[in-house]
């Protein structure tokens, strides 16, 4: 069979196949509680998944949206929890207000320490983070204890992200660690129960950088 032949897709055109999909997101999802400020950021969320369950599990901070665009346009760096979130978010959005996305997990000083405390990169790289990105966005995609450590470091005051995107994937403590998070009165975007991970985390930040640029 020649498949060019028996299959033509509906549209090779980018940005039309983007729509069709969220045309057809919209109609899928139907009646939800969301409003039309966090929308949006489901939607590309279901975009990124294909996962309508885990669209209807997230959950905002009233502030989510509001904060996060804030911290965006005024050049607030995003901080990434794992290199595929730094990969998958938009550079020329952020930059373009004078942003940049910065993971510290990989730094040769955040593995020395991990090792000397015999604890997580993640843990040890939201220690530093906290010192360098005060006020920015925080996009925790992939590593539970990172989230963790993050919400340990707000309620000691040490921390004051301007928004937390928490969003991990996974059996031990990626539940427990978004139900944590969701009671923390800073600024939030999470879902409930073990679904989540780096491209629905990527796909929620976009959203929001997105939404900052049309602000001009």
């Amino acid at each position: 069979m020649d498949f060019q032949t028996e299959f033509k897709p509906l549209t090779v055109q980018p940005q039309e196949i983007e729509g069709k999909s969220f045309d057809m997101i919209t109609k899928e999802i139907g009646e939800h509680p969301f409003t039309d400020e966090q929308y949006p950021v489901v939607q590309r969320i279901i975009h990124a998944s294909a996962d309508f369950e885990l669209g209807r599990s997230v959950v905002f901070h009233p502030d989510a949206i509001k904060a996060g665009i804030a911290a965006i346009r005024a050049g607030k760096p995003v901080v990434a929890d794992v290199q595929m979130i730094q990969a998958g978010i938009s550079k020329p959005r952020l930059e373009k207000f004078g942003g940049h996305v910065r993971v510290y997990i990989s730094d040769p000083d955040v593995i020395e320490e991990a090792k000397r405390l015999n604890t997580t990169r993640a843990i040890i790289s939201m220690r530093k983070a906290i010192k360098e990105a005060e006020g920015g966005i925080f996009a925790i995609g992939n590593a539970p204890t990172a989230l963790l450590e993050l919400i340990r470091l707000v309620k000691t005051g040490e921390a004051k992200p301007g928004l937390i995107v928490g969003m991990p994937v996974g059996f031990v403590s990626a539940a427990e660690s978004k139900d944590e998070l969701a009671k923390l009165d800073v600024p939030f975007i999470t879902n409930f129960g073990r679904k989540g991970g780096s491209p629905v985390t990527v796909a929620a930040v976009n959203a929001i950088s997105i939404m900052a640029e049309k602000q001009e």
